[in-house]
């Protein structure tokens, strides 16, 4: 006998139509409202019954007998579109969920900089459909498949282009508006922002950053990372004093919600601010700190871990040689994964110490 897992009005519809019954007699059946049994209809893969109505549906699956097993487990096989109807180039009610599985996969791969199984995984998925063919699940997975695309680039350091972090961005967050889940369409404006602040136009991404500290679309941990990238934003400008002061502020907020590794992230960034003013102890505090306390177990942070203690390390001539034996090893690193933005960083860095020990 066929199974669900979670019930949802499309599996809910393939049901109804198993068992022949109109959506009138489908509601007396289960016992619930006609117009809860149309919002199923209508919603299909969109929309997902309470928790008690799960249960009622999978004891009126169970009193199917063979033949309305035998019209559901077939019904749960043919493709789906939005309008409810079927041909063969939809996805299947299993393939979302091994498409679920994938992107699940696929963050864990982008948090290890495996970006070659990465691509492999979403362009599996996405090169199969036209998101206009899909039903509402489709086109939240498809999008989502879309924004690790553009985090994919965005790590590579390829943020503008047709084959860009912003071009994916801006299509996801187009198709996340469509299906109207703000808190997505936030997170979208959010990540265009570090594209912009990547890009240089530090005073156009300050002040995004900003209005999104305060966005109540975004969660309370999403807001704090935009509150520190303000303040990242205008140290890059030169404007320690009100820099500090945000990253102070997103350092406790992080402190408040538990998050670790953004609370070692926010110290990082505090390092780096602190070395461009000239307090090298507390750069080297906040750096130490950074390295005890976050999760360091990504080539990503690895690098950037590495890279801000070389340029710490470059501004006394003391401890020169050790910033550039740091500044080495995350260059490696960086190579071997594919890490071109931090590359690019590292050899700015190396470009200025040359500038700064010349006579």
């Amino acid at each position: 006998m066929a199974t669900v897992q979670n019930w949802t009005g499309w599996e809910a519809r393939a049901l109804r139509k198993a068992l022949r019954l109109s959506v009138r007699a489908f509601a007396d059946h289960l016992g619930v409202a006609v117009r809860t049994v149309s919002k199923w209809e209508k919603l299909g893969s969109g929309t997902i019954p309470r928790p008690d109505t799960q249960a009622i549906l999978d004891t009126a699956l169970s009193r199917g007998d063979s033949t309305v097993h035998d019209r559901f487990a077939m019904l749960l096989n043919t493709p789906s579109t939005p309008s409810g109807s079927s041909f063969d180039s939809g996805p299947r009610v299993w393939e979302y969920e091994t498409w679920a599985d994938d992107l699940d996969r696929v963050a864990i791969a982008l948090s290890r900089q495996n970006f070659a199984f990465a691509t492999s995984m979403l362009q599996r998925w996405i090169s199969r459909w036209n998101a206009s063919e899909l039903d509402f699940r489709g086109q939240y997975l498809f999008a989502r498949s879309i924004v690790f695309l553009g985090d994919l680039h965005r790590d590579q350091g390829s943020v503008l282009g047709p084959l860009s972090a912003h071009h994916f961005y801006t299509k996801a967050r187009l198709l996340f508006d469509q299906l109207e889940i703000p808190r997505r369409v936030a997170q979208l404006d959010l990540s265009m922002a570090v594209v912009t602040e990547m890009t240089g136009q530090l005073e156009d991404a300050a002040r995004r950053y900003e209005s999104l500290a305060d966005d109540e679309r975004l969660s309370r941990r999403d807001r704090s990372r935009a509150r520190l990238w303000v303040g990242t934003a205008l140290d890059k400008r030169g404007e320690s004093d009100y820099a500090v002061n945000a990253m102070l502020k997103a350092a406790h907020q992080f402190e408040e919600l538990a998050e670790p590794d953004d609370w070692a992230v926010a110290q990082q960034k505090l390092a780096l601010l602190y070395r461009r003013t000239g307090e090298q102890a507390a750069a080297l505090r906040c750096i130490e700190t950074a390295r005890n306390n976050g999760s360091n177990d990504s080539p990503m942070q690895s690098v950037r871990l590495d890279v801000a203690h070389g340029h710490i390390l470059l501004s006394d001539p003391a401890t020169h040689d050790d910033g550039l034996r740091l500044l080495g090893r995350a260059e490696k690193l960086a190579a071997r994964v594919g890490l071109r933005h931090q590359l690019q960083s590292v050899e700015a860095i190396r470009k200025q110490a040359v500038v700064q020990v010349l006579p």
